[in-house]
C-alpha cells in the first residue's frame, strides 16, 4: 500500500529573512558602521585604528570626504560600501572608486554585495562621474571573480605607489 503525506491543517508559517535596504548611510549608523571597518581590517590581518569621531567627520561634516553606503535588514547593519570621489586629469574624467565594500559572514553569498555595488554605480551617475573603480588584493581571487562578474575590466597597475605622512 502507497502511503503518502496529507496536508496539515494548520501549515506552519513561512519564515521569511529581513527585507534589505540598501541606503546612504546616517549618523545613527556610525558605532556598527565603525565595527564593520574594523572587522573588514581584521579580515585582512589590517589594524583598524579608525576613531570614530575620524569617521563622523569625513562622513557627515560640512564638507563630507566619503559618502557610505549601508545595507540595513532588520534594524541591523549588515554590509556597507565606502565611495571616494577620484580623477583623471589627462582625460578630463570624474570617478568614484569603491574604495571599501564588506558583508558580514552570515549574509554573504546572498546578493548583497552585489546590491551595494548596484547603489555605488547609481552614487557615482548621480555625482556626475564617468566610471568606477575597485582594487583588491593580489591573492584574493575570490574578490577578483566577484568583480569581474560586475563587470569591472582588470587593469594593470604600474609602478610604485608613495605616500608621506603630513604633519
Amino acid at each position: 500500500m502507497l502511503q503518502t503525506a496529507t496536508p496539515s491543517l494548520h501549515p506552519m508559517p513561512s519564515v521569511r529573512p529581513p527585507l534589505v535596504t540598501i541606503r546612504c548611510a546616517k549618523p545613527r549608523d556610525l558605532p556598527a558602521l565603525h565595527e564593520m571597518i574594523v572587522e573588514l581590517a581584521a579580515l585582512h590581518d589590517d589594524d583598524a585604528p579608525l576613531a570614530p569621531e575620524r569617521l563622523e567627520r569625513d562622513l557627515f561634516s560640512r564638507t563630507p570626504w566619503i559618502t557610505a553606503l549601508v545595507a540595513e535588514a532588520g534594524n541591523q547593519l549588515i554590509g556597507y560600501a565606502i565611495l571616494v570621489p577620484t580623477y583623471r586629469a589627462a582625460e578630463g574624467m570624474r570617478g568614484m572608486e569603491l574604495h571599501h565594500l564588506f558583508v558580514r559572514p552570515g549574509h554573504r553569498g546572498t546578493g548583497i554585495g552585489r546590491h551595494l555595488v548596484a547603489k555605488a554605480r547609481e552614487q557615482a551617475r548621480i555625482a556626475g562621474c564617468d566610471y568606477l573603480s575597485v582594487s583588491a588584493a593580489t591573492g584574493n581571487f575570490q574578490a577578483h571573480r566577484f568583480y569581474e562578474s560586475e563587470r569591472f575590466v582588470p587593469r594593470p597597475v604600474t609602478g610604485m605607489r608613495y605616500m608621506q605622512k603630513l604633519g
